[in-house]
Formats: C-alpha cells, structure tokens, sequence
C-alpha cells in the first residue's frame, strides 16, 4: 500500500511555502490506519519495549494504537497544565513559536525501555523533548516511530543516538 495516497498535502499552510502533510485522511480511513499501525509494529518489533510515550495530540493516535498492537502501555505527553498529577516539564522552541511538554513523575518507572511515537518528525524539538522529559525520569529511550519524517529538516540530527522509525519520507 502507498501510504501517501492517504495523505493529503496542502501548499502555503500554516504559512507561504510550508508544505503540510495531513493525515486525518489516512486516519479516516480505517483500512489504510489499520496498515499503517501494523507496518509501523513491524518496523520497532525487534525493539524491547515496556511502553510507548506519544506527544499530544497527533503522538496519541500513533502511539496508542500502536502500544495496543505491541501489548505494552502508552504514556501521554501533554502540553503544560493538562496533566492531573504531579508533573516534570521541558520548554523547546516549535517550527513557529515556543512550548512546553510534561509528563507525570510516575509515568515511566527508572530502567524502562520506551519506544517515542508520533506522526511527524519534522526539525525533532517536539521528539528531543519528549526524549528529555522520559530521560528525566530514568527510562531509556530505545527509539522514535513516526508515520512521516520530513528529511530536509534533519530533525532526526536531535535524536544522536536514538533509532529513528519512519513509514514515509517528504523532501519537501
């Protein structure tokens, strides 16, 4: 299957010369979301994996379904204030702006192997974060899983170390 048949590109969003990839039609399709979840599975398997941790909003769509297929829990990561508990919490700088992920202190116990699961990998501060926020709190990230990685921002260049797993690649 193409995955990118599924996905819709749409030029000049959110600004003049951004190319956004879109993937609430392959979401919307349940046979072509079922794949992806699959081929995804395939491509972390040989991975040891105690837990996924997924970015809101799009790191949930990927990572829970994804850690239900792996039959291993999944960990939100949300934007700062969104958290019921008692939280850690990182600042990065976005594509277009700053932000500040959290995650709770008890999310993942020291010594965890977490897989990092979201749909884009893009410059990778949102995915550094995340890796940031797991390693704060002793789990050891084992790799990073995206639908779609957008080589000609190098975001893969902020995970040194860190085992990157993409279904679909853009140059643009």
């Amino acid at each position: 299957m193409d995955f990118k048949d599924s996905i819709r590109v749409i030029p000049d969003f959110p600004q003049p010369g951004i190319s956004f990839k879109d993937i609430t039609t392959l979401l919307k399709d349940g046979e072509a979301y079922r794949r992806a979840i699959d081929e995804l599975k395939a491509l972390v398997s040989h991975l040891q994996i105690d837990v996924i941790a997924g970015p809101e909003a799009r790191g949930f769509v990927v990572g829970a379904p994804l850690a239900y297929a792996l039959g291993v829990g999944f960990v939100p990561i949300r934007k700062s204030g969104k958290l019921p508990y008692e939280t850690i919490e990182v600042g990065y700088d976005l594509e277009y702006g700053k932000d500040t992920l959290a995650v709770h202190t008890d999310a993942v116990k020291p010594g965890q192997n977490v897989l990092i699961a979201d749909d884009l990998l893009a410059t990778g501060g949102t995915i550094a974060t995340s890796v940031s926020l797991i390693e704060q709190l002793g789990g050891n990230v084992v790799g990073a899983a995206f639908l779609i990685e957008l080589t000609q921002l190098a975001g893969r260049n902020k995970l040194s170390g860190i085992g990157v797993h993409s279904l679909l690649t853009y140059e643009d």
